[in-house]
């Protein structure tokens, strides 16, 4: 009688990659020093993929740096390549971290992530990828793709601050998306908090970088536990 056994083959791809990404350093970081700086990635939408990387800057808290706003962290903004999605990227994302890590003064217990309509779909995915990395996360107006295993693989995510916005009259990514997400969590007790603007469409990004309490609700957030997790872990999507 013939048999059918399973095994599995595991090893290690490398691909080479280039990921362009624009940086701002608070003030007093070129003091040097032993003080270690939070960190906030921000992942952009899907209108600032290509090789430009003054897109990064038009929405979000590199536009408000632009605009004369000072922050007390690190920002970086990496930028997608054409046709590509955050999902696609995680791999490329954990050696950014990594790398951001290894050359600037990063407090590792303060690493925020955020990103606005396809970078909120972003930031949710990477968090899930790397459960162990932030210590808050704001997703605006995103969401997950259900073929991926969503919204239930969002519970590994209920120990995390998680703020998110949407706007209800959103006709590009349905509010639903993250309603979904929210839910999920809050019916594990999950630390998150959901603000939905009520008669906003896609553009909820504007009213919620510039919400008052954002910036000190995340430097209150801290993740002792920090650790990148390597695709070598086996435990990649």
């Amino acid at each position: 009688m013939s048999q059918i056994t399973e095994h599995r083959l595991k090893g290690t791809i490398v691909k080479p990659f280039e990921l362009p990404y624009a940086l701002y350093l608070p003030r007093g970081y070129a003091e040097g020093g032993e003080k270690r700086w939070p960190l906030l990635i921000f992942l952009h939408g899907a209108g600032e993929r290509g090789e430009d990387l003054e897109l990064v800057a038009r929405h979000g808290p590199l536009k408000q740096v632009r605009e004369g706003q000072d922050f007390p962290y690190i920002i970086v903004a990496p930028q997608c390549r054409e046709n590509v999605t955050w999902d696609r990227m995680l791999d490329e994302l954990d050696q950014f971290l990594l790398d951001i890590i290894n050359n600037y003064s990063v407090d590792t217990e303060r690493i925020y992530l955020t990103g606005l309509s396809m970078g909120g779909f972003g930031t949710w995915h990477w968090a899930v990828h790397q459960p162990n990395a932030f210590a808050a996360l704001v997703p605006i107006c995103g969401g997950t793709w259900w073929l991926l295993g969503f919204p239930q693989r969002i519970a590994v995510l209920k120990d995390i601050p998680i703020w998110a916005f949407h706007g209800d009259a959103d006709e590009v990514v349905p509010v639903k998306m993250t309603e979904d997400l929210v839910q999920v969590l809050m019916n594990l007790n999950a630390p998150v908090r959901f603000t939905r603007y009520s008669g906003v469409g896609h553009d909820s990004w504007t009213l919620a970088y510039n919400e008052p309490e954002l910036v000190p609700w995340l430097l209150e957030q801290r993740n002792p536990q920090f650790r990148l997790r390597s695709i070598q872990d086996g435990q990649g999507d």
